[in-house]
């Protein structure tokens, strides 16, 4: 800890530079958890260090995506439980360029709040580091930054970003898609972190709320808010390597209507089974208590689906029993048809 750095005059203005160093120090052990063979730095430099083993690989792509945890932050407000989170914001960007067939190699979070209470960073970073273990990269660095006057003292708002690879001859290609693939649901924990504004304009968002349990959900509302995103990252890395595997879906904001199309090369549209769909209860919980049609659910939500993974019928089977073996529930969602519809849902 640096015991020379501190101003009294920054501290009255509402930043506290010694509880950043308080911070850094509280998430030391969760970040050696996610330490890779590449990983060369530890936090506290200018910038994480990451040695690429391009072993196997001829032509290495670096693959990026960024994102948030979005709205979804505001149940872990209420609730007080901040330990989840990160793993919403690691999944939100790796579950993302694992659609490309990269795999994950390192992350860095960003971390803005009103005032730094080094436990409760401390609670977010735990979040961030089980988020990378279970992606199986690395957290090199980050960002904690008071804002003052900017932000109320007792929030904060989480982003992140990670970086994979992938061999050039290896990049998924959705262009080979024909009709009569096989469309795969993989299941979703919930409501992943997506479709909150919604959620927060249905519930009323406080404690009592929050703490109502539901028979159908078999636990308080609160905790199915804030289940984590759940990171398929590993599982789409083992089907790749044992079926061929032409799209990767990931299902976010805007649901099966905006994600599965983008994964679709033109003239070609995605069918899908509504019996077939293994709707989780909820979905149905908020579509009931919001009067809201089912088109937009589908528009909005995951609905239970978290990944649509698109193969050739002839190994379909194959690619719902490495799913499952790899410890995920998948079963076959629709086919992929000649359209220009984006998705059909029938």
């Amino acid at each position: 800890m640096n015991n020379n750095s501190f101003s009294e005059s920054y501290k009255q203005a509402g930043v506290d530079v010694t509880a950043g160093y308080r911070a850094v120090e509280l998430m030391k052990s969760h970040i050696a958890r996610t330490m890779t063979a590449g990983a060369l730095s530890g936090i506290g430099g200018f910038g994480g260090l990451f040695e690429l083993d391009t072993t196997g690989i001829s032509k290495p792509v670096l693959v990026s995506g960024t994102d948030g945890v979005g709205t979804k932050i505001k149940i872990a407000f209420v609730l007080d439980k901040h330990d989840t989170v990160g793993i919403d914001c690691v999944a939100m960007c790796v579950n993302d360029i694992i659609c490309c067939g990269a795999k994950p190699l390192f992350f860095l979070d960003y971390i803005a709040c009103g005032k730094n209470y080094p436990e409760k960073i401390e609670q977010i970073v735990a979040g961030v580091a089980e988020g990378c273990v279970q992606a199986g990269c690395s957290l090199i660095g980050g960002e904690t930054a008071e804002h003052p006057g900017l932000m109320p003292i007792d929030e904060y708002d989480l982003a992140g970003f990670s970086v994979g690879v992938v061999d050039k001859d290896r990049i998924l290609k959705p262009e080979t898609q024909k009709a009569g693939d096989v469309l795969i649901a993989i299941k979703s924990s919930g409501v992943h972190s997506n479709g909150f504004s919604l959620v927060r304009s249905v519930f009323d968002i406080n404690q009592q709320n929050l703490n109502m349990h539901f028979d159908d959900l078999g636990c308080t509302l609160g905790e199915c808010l804030l289940r984590p995103t759940r990171i398929y990252v590993k599982a789409i890395l083992s089907l790749i390597e044992n079926v061929n595997v032409k799209a990767v879906s990931h299902i976010t904001g805007g649901g099966f209507y905006e994600n599965i199309p983008r994964s679709l090369p033109e003239g070609l549209s995605a069918r899908i089974e509504r019996n077939a769909v293994q709707v989780l209860p909820v979905f149905n919980i908020i579509a009931r208590a919001g009067s809201i049609p089912e088109r937009d659910m589908f528009n909005t939500f995951n609905m239970g689906v978290g990944m649509v993974v698109s193969v050739d019928k002839t190994e379909a089977d194959k690619a719902v029993e490495v799913l499952k073996a790899a410890g995920e529930e998948a079963y076959i969602l629709g086919e992929v048809v000649e359209s220009d519809e984006g998705v059909i849902i029938s």
